[in-house]
């Protein structure tokens, strides 16, 4: 590999953040027989974190419930309507249903109780009913929870029978149950609510808390970190905001968002309605036990990772309006955040090598031609376009890879008689519009390649050294190489610009 190569600097210490945030929470769960813990945001793969924190490890929650595993259990909820609907995650390009499916199978490989699953706000749609007999057919445990009648303004009705009475009891047997989801909306603060009101009856001293990890509590509201959140959040409508609550209580400047300020006061109600006491929170961050500032150990490497997370959002954001998505006051909001903290675009160093390369070609050949640039840890920048034989993001793969491996441009590491075969099966067989061959079907070449060339097996073997780097492209990509560029553990951009005028291949 090229010498250069630097590490990357920290920002975040997830070992201690491990150490301190299973402490809190063991000291929360002390002061109750059970506790209904929500997990907001996400609970593996938190890439988001990842990228803002340094050094934060995108599984640590899960090795965090690993350490718990004796005392705690999983409920995952969902809602009906996003299965009926096919709702998607964008990161892994799976629906709401296969991402459930993936989280127990994940919870499994960290030995973790699935305790069962609910389906929160059913309605007996058809297709959440197939859902539900593919999990009892699995032997996994599913209950159904119906809209809660009266919600959010008639406590009375609420907290009663014809409520959260309505719904089943889900039977636990650890102290603390963790209830997660696979996004937002997913009912998982009614399914501890319904539980703590059959707790309460049956004469269990039960607890909620919430764990979630942005916006940080303890940061101030316009830190970088703070704001990278709202960025990301764009479309919930997300907005940061102090917590009034907890300084009316305490005296001390506490972030929270909007949503949860506005719901802290009917949750008390019902909290209090519950129990039949004075409910112990007195702010919605008192409902909170993440400790994530904790494990912060370099501020200003912290806040530069998240302004860079903002430039992102930003042309993930720009992306979505083009291809209708999201609406135009997302996108404004994205850019005001932006301008809040005076960032340009071309503060991505990626950004204008693509965009510089695609106009020069554009000069050369009259016509719009994609080009991929990638920065390496070294900090040099490699790129890539389009040609008859392959799209951007491979020229680009290729060449960083190239570049590791101290390989000549001029050296060609895939054979003719690999490249011919694959390309006539595109064309003849599948019917494919051309031959361009997909990053993926690059690489997949390139190691069948490996087993004849040592060329080509140095190559493969230095793709582990684009993790972690940044890339950008002057064209939207297509779903299957932006799953691509994450599998490699690469962070690329795109411009909201069509690679062609064509309406279907694109």
């Amino acid at each position: 590999m090229r010498s250069g190569e630097r590490e990357m600097e920290l920002g975040f210490d997830s070992e201690k953040y491990l150490t301190d945030q299973s402490k809190y929470i063991l000291e929360r769960v002390n002061n109750c027989q059970k506790l209904y813990l929500e997990f907001g945001g996400k609970l593996m793969n938190d890439l988001h974190a990842k990228r803002v924190l340094p050094g934060y490890d995108e599984n640590v929650k899960l090795k965090l419930l690993q350490k718990l595993k004796d005392q705690a259990e999983i409920i995952i909820c969902v809602y009906a309507g996003d299965i009926e609907r096919n709702k998607m995650r964008d990161d892994y390009g799976i629906t709401y249903d296969l991402e459930v499916f993936r989280l127990i199978d994940n919870f499994r490989e960290y030995n973790l109780d699935v305790n069962s699953v609910v389906i929160t706000r059913y309605e007996e749609q058809p297709a959440t009913k197939v859902f539900i007999n593919k999990l009892n057919r699995r032997g996994i445990r599913t209950y159904t929870h119906k809209a809660t009648k009266g919600y959010p303004t008639d406590v009375e009705t609420i907290v009663s029978d014809e409520g959260y009475g309505a719904n089943p009891y889900i039977v636990t047997t650890k102290p603390i149950v963790v209830v997660t989801g696979p996004g937002p909306g997913s009912g998982k603060l009614a399914t501890c609510l319904s539980q703590l009101y059959h707790e309460q009856k049956m004469g269990n001293e039960a607890w909620y808390s919430k764990f979630e990890t942005f916006p940080v509590w303890d940061v101030p509201l316009k830190h970088p970190l703070n704001i990278a959140y709202e960025a990301a959040t764009a479309d919930l409508k997300d907005v940061n905001m102090i917590d009034s609550f907890h300084f009316d209580a305490y005296g001390i400047m506490a972030v929270n968002y909007n949503r949860d300020m506005e719901m802290f006061p009917v949750i008390k109600r019902i909290i209090e309605k519950i129990t039949g006491r004075e409910s112990m929170y007195q702010s919605p961050t008192d409902m909170g036990v993440n400790r994530i500032s904790c494990g912060i150990i370099n501020d200003d490497v912290v806040k530069e990772a998240s302004r860079q997370e903002i430039i992102r959002r930003y042309f993930k954001t720009a992306c979505e309006y083009k291809k209708g998505y999201v609406d135009k006051e997302t996108f404004e909001r994205v850019s005001l955040l932006m301008d809040e903290l005076g960032l340009k675009v071309t503060d991505r160093r990626t950004v204008m090598p693509a965009r510089m390369r695609a106009e020069t070609l554009a000069e050369e050949n009259g016509e719009l031609t994609p080009v991929v640039a990638l920065e390496l840890h070294d900090h040099t920048i490699v790129t890539g376009k389009k040609s008859g034989l392959m799209t951007a993001s491979a020229a680009c793969i290729l060449n960083a890879i190239k570049y590791l491996s101290n390989i000549a441009d001029e050296i060609h590491m895939i054979s003719p008689v690999v490249i011919k075969p694959i390309v006539t099966l595109k064309i003849e067989v599948l019917e494919g519009k051309d031959g361009i061959l997909t990053a993926q079907e690059i690489l997949n070449a390139l190691c069948v390649c490996c087993a004849t060339n040592p060329v080509a097996k140095l190559a493969v073997d230095n793709l582990k050294g684009l993790r972690g780097c940044q890339a950008h492209s002057s064209a939207m990509l297509g779903q299957p190489e932006e799953q691509l560029f994450r599998k490699l553990g690469v962070d690329i951009t795109c411009d909201p610009e069509y690679q062609s005028s064509n309406l279907y291949y694109v």
